[in-house]
């Protein structure tokens, strides 16, 4: 099969040139024909394999271009990229690995393109269209790669065992593209993954994190997650997701199955949002379940305080999968140590001060906080699923009402620290603290606006309390 007019692209033809200048072989392999032949939305990448030196040709096709885009090299591993329009392009030498047990890092040598196929994680990677001028366009397929597309199939090129041995991390990227692609994992390759599982150790929180951003940002993230599971991988990765696994019972009385119900959520929520930082809270949400879960002969099953160790368990969890400890750790720990709070809210009868305190706690993420807990409504009964939706309407016009009166998303003190020592000519110490505290608690309990004089007034009222007075007029 010829696939010319596919690239039709004007850098297809210049690498095309290139290579001919330079007598080596040029072929466009991986994901730009996968995703060609799927007529998929291709990235905004392209991968480049040079039967000979990928560097050379990344800087002859530099040369050849009009605007001589700058060229990154990267001589340990001998390749180089480029950008041409809104697109970067790689360029590799072809070649053939080989590894070592212990190490995820091949010993590379130069090779032919059909050494550069065998490397290849999957049939459906390992698909390449001829730059070169004899025979452009031509589908090199030595693994079947199209029938496994049209079959919708993720197998490997070689021996799956070795594939996933050599790097264990294509056993997440085969889990990955079967979430992205809604395909299946061939049967041998699928029991090679659990076979292989452990191997996962030696990968890089780094690169695991990466796999899992892809799953987590999929159309239905269960779909990988729960593949993640049935190979053995997640209960390595994520032990705390598989510790919510299962139902207990104890005289009678059962909990649901907080491992299913996550996934649920996580589906939930994957319609609504695009910040992988929002899935994330929702894979998390329930985490501190698994250690705080009691039965009590009288209330039957409980997870006190689950959203608070909840909160605690992420930033342990970032730290061992090498993630950012930054903002990000931050707002996860944030939203999972809050993720109760709107939902006891719709159960209740809905108070200013609750709202107030609520939208002062979350802040800015207000509106994240209330899509994850409307994601948290799993109920098969439609009765309840309608009554909790209406509930969470009530809370979020009152959240607009209370914002609109009271400002208290981005609350700012009316009366400062500064203008409370001068008012009572008072040295840094524990009355400032004390008097902030008392006026930002008045203003949440809707005792007085938030407005200056009226926290003034009061400011006067509780100083006089603790022994204050007003210097001057």
């Amino acid at each position: 099969m010829n696939y010319k007019e596919a690239l039709s692209n004007k850098i297809f033809q210049v690498i095309s040139e290139a290579s001919k200048e330079l007598n080596v072989e040029s072929y466009v392999i991986g994901g730009f024909v996968r995703d060609l032949l799927l007529k998929r939305d291709f990235k905004k990448d392209i991968d480049i394999v040079a039967v000979g030196s990928g560097i050379e040709l990344a800087l002859k096709v530099s040369e050849m271009l009009p605007k001589k885009p700058k060229v990154q090299v990267f001589k340990t591993y001998g390749t180089a990229m480029l950008r041409f329009e809104d697109t970067e392009i790689e360029f590799v030498g072809a070649r053939k690995e080989s590894y070592h047990f212990e190490s995820r890092n091949p010993v590379v040598e130069n090779g032919t393109l059909e050494d550069d196929q065998n490397r290849r994680d999957f049939t459906i990677n390992a698909l390449a269209l001829s730059l070169n001028e004899n025979n452009f366009g031509a589908l090199i397929d030595p693994f079947n790669g199209l029938e496994a597309l049209q079959n919708k199939t993720i197998k490997t090129p070689l021996d799956p065992d070795i594939t996933f041995s050599d790097d264990p991390l294509r056993m997440m990227r085969g889990i990955r593209f079967a979430s992205q692609l809604n395909f299946e994992i061939e049967e041998e390759s699928l029991k090679a993954i659990e076979r292989n599982k452990e191997r996962i150790k030696i990968i890089s929180g780094e690169r695991i994190v990466d796999e899992l951003n892809k799953i987590l940002m999929t159309e239905k993230p269960s779909v990988g997650f729960l593949l993640l599971h049935k190979t053995g991988l997640l209960h390595i990765i994520l032990p705390e997701l598989t510790d919510l696994e299962g139902v207990d019972e104890s005289e009678g009385q059962t909990h649901k199955d907080n491992f299913y119900h996550t996934l649920e959520v996580v589906d939930n929520i994957a319609p609504n949002t695009e910040d992988v930082w929002l899935r994330w809270s929702a894979l998390l949400h329930d985490i501190g379940k698994a250690p705080t879960k009691r039965h009590h002969k009288k209330n039957g099953w409980s997870f006190h305080g689950h959203e608070f160790v909840g909160g605690k368990m992420v930033k342990k969890l970032f730290e061992r999968l090498h993630m950012p400890l930054n903002h990000k750790m931050k707002y996860v720990s944030k939203m999972v140590m809050m993720s109760s709070r709107p939902i006891v809210l719709s159960q209740d009868t809905v108070t200013d001060s609750a709202v107030r305190r609520l939208v002062f706690d979350a802040g800015e993420d207000i509106e994240d906080l209330m899509t994850l807990c409307e994601a948290d409504i799993t109920t098969k009964n439609p009765n309840k699923f309608k009554k909790y939706h209406n509930n969470f309407k009530i809370v979020r016009q009152k959240i607009v009402e209370v914002e609109e009166r009271d400002h208290v998303r981005q609350f700012q003190p009316p009366i400062t620290g500064e203008e409370i020592m001068e008012i009572f000519n008072l040295k840094p110490g524990r009355e400032i603290g004390v008097l902030k505290e008392a006026i930002k608690e008045a203003i949440l309990e809707g005792e007085i606006p938030n407005e200056y004089d009226a926290a003034y007034e009061f400011m006067l009222k509780r100083a006089e309390k603790l022994g204050l007075k007003k210097v001057g007029n």
